[in-house]
């Protein structure tokens, strides 16, 4: 197994890794980036962006996050093929293995591993995913104004986005696949109490309907199996997110919901000279815009650290 020291190591490739790398390589950290399984993170399976800023016309996600890296490529920044497999943040320098067969020992790590989305598991769903099938109600709502939408979940943030879903589409209807919702009561009462959102208690889904884009989806009544098709144009699930956190277990403090913790207002984890941006350790606001905020953050954090002696 090869070794080799580095500097800074910035760990995964999203807008969080990437904004991380642009701040670091101009500040002369020299940051090794490793951009894990997915280059690009979520964002290249997302298709079009509107909502982030300085793309009036809008982007497509791959396209963004191409801009990113050539932007830190620009700086300097080594980016590289890869994927961390294991790590030992315990001593001075933080050992990372790359692909089973190469140590990096740096002096600082940024984390910027992102979060996957939880998925039904439908063929359906994954093949129509980004036409019609999202997995973020506050990106992609917008180009459902008007439609009729179904959403599935039962927590807080499926009741939050059913919410937001009923300000802009003509119809939603909540997939729920027990006889009660896991939401708190207020957020229950919000939904119960929209007149264009209609909960659908043990209900499931089956099928989601549609060659190029979302047609209606076919869902099945737990109580007595039979099945119906809801006439929508777009998809929706709120299951839940996953960080993707493995790796670090036992050498960082997680929140109750598996997030890397980090000192409030800062990107400072648990151990020292590591530091963690983006959705990693956001489950609240979890956008490209916030992640790049929180990526700039770690940078700026682990310049400082490492300018007071902290290699």
């Amino acid at each position: 197994m090869t070794t080799e020291h580095v500097h800074l190591l910035i760990i995964g490739s999203g807008p969080a890794g990437y904004t991380a790398a642009i701040y670091a390589a101009r500040a002369d950290l020299k940051p090794v980036l490793y951009q894990g399984l997915q280059p690009g993170g979520q964002l290249t399976i997302t298709t079009e962006v509107e909502n982030y800023p300085g793309y009036p016309e809008g982007v497509q996600g791959p396209e963004m996050m191409i801009d990113f890296e050539k932007q830190a490529k620009r700086f300097g920044a080594d980016i590289r093929f890869g994927y961390a497999t294991s790590v030992d943040f315990s001593g001075l320098k933080k050992k990372v293995i790359i692909d089973e067969n190469h140590t990096i020992e740096a002096d600082a790590v940024i984390i910027a591993t992102g979060a996957s989305a939880k998925w039904l598991g439908l063929d359906s769903e994954k093949r129509l995913n980004g036409f019609g099938v999202s997995a973020c109600a506050v990106c992609d709502g917008f180009f459902f104004r008007g439609q009729d939408v179904a959403i599935v979940g039962a927590g807080d943030t499926a009741a939050e986005e059913a919410s937001y879903l009923a300000k802009l589409c003509r119809k939603v209807y909540m997939l729920v696949r027990k006889g009660e919702m896991r939401a708190s009561k207020a957020m229950q009462h919000r939904v119960l109490n929209t007149a264009n959102i209609e909960v659908l208690f043990n209900h499931e889904t089956v099928e989601i309907l549609g060659e190029k884009g979302v047609t209606g989806v076919k869902v099945r009544n737990n109580t007595d199996q039979t099945e119906k098709v809801l006439d929508v144009t777009g998809f929706f699930v709120a299951i839940g997110h996953d960080p993707n956190t493995a790796i670090f277990r036992g050498q960082l403090e997680f929140d109750e919901n598996g997030y890397i913790k980090t000192k409030p207002g800062s990107t400072y984890t648990s151990a020292q000279g590591v530091f963690a941006a983006g959705d990693v350790q956001d489950h609240v606001y979890r956008q490209a815009v916030t992640a790049a905020g929180t990526g700039c953050m770690a940078a700026l954090d682990a310049e400082r650290w490492l300018a007071a002696g902290g290699h």
